[in-house]
């Protein structure tokens, strides 16, 4: 890989124990730092699809980490419970379903979604597939938001332009004064990084 696309940071980041063991460690401030930064969006965007209001939300955020760091390393014993991705949906939507029973709203339709019979309100008949897609989702924003900070920053904008913003590379090129193919190889090697940076979010969890 060309190693004028990446600056100094790419190359000191240090070989880690995965994510999930390290918040197991209370004190390790920085690691619970980068899990809140990864994973808060995912939280508040399934509980604002419920139907639950922004301080609402953010409520859900909030007691859904608390009892992330409550239970970690009783989850991490007992690996037979689940993947984590799962037990972090549990957690959610119970957590969303303790905001809306403080509305007091007993007369919602509502949809059992696991084996603990935890229930609330859905946008969609299938929330498993909502529950994957906002994953999903949420490791791509995570996963490129971490990219843009190690990449130079006009070639992060190169990328922006013609993949995020859609612009076609003969437009990019034009308004940022370069080559044309330099706006294909920065699109190539920074959605490669993004690639290898969800993959490897994918590991940390495991």
């Amino acid at each position: 890989m060309n190693q004028a696309m990446i600056s100094p940071a790419e190359n000191s980041i240090p070989t880690r124990y995965t994510l999930l063991s390290r918040l197991q460690d209370w004190d390790d401030q920085e690691s619970w730092r980068v899990f809140f930064d990864t994973y808060w969006r995912l939280i508040y965007s399934v509980a604002i699809r419920s139907g639950l209001g922004e301080a609402e939300a953010q409520d859900v955020v909030q007691e859904t980490i608390i009892c992330v760091a409550k239970d970690i390393q009783k989850f991490k014993r007992d690996r037979a419970a689940g993947s984590f991705k799962g037990w972090l949906r549990n957690l959610t939507r119970w957590r969303i379903a303790d905001q809306l029973r403080k509305r007091g709203r007993a007369d919602l339709k509502v949809l059992v979604f696991s084996e603990e019979h935890a229930e609330l309100p859905l946008d969609n008949n299938n929330p498993e597939e909502q529950w994957e897609a906002e994953w999903r989702t949420n490791l791509m924003e995570a996963a490129t938001e971490r990219v843009r900070g190690r990449v130079k920053e006009e070639h992060y904008q190169m990328f922006d332009l013609n993949v995020l913003k859609q612009w076609p590379a003969q437009k990019v090129a034009k308004a940022l004064g370069v080559n044309v193919g330099l706006v294909y190889l920065a699109k190539h090697r920074v959605s490669a990084l993004i690639r290898k940076e969800v993959q490897s979010l994918e590991r940390e969890l495991y």
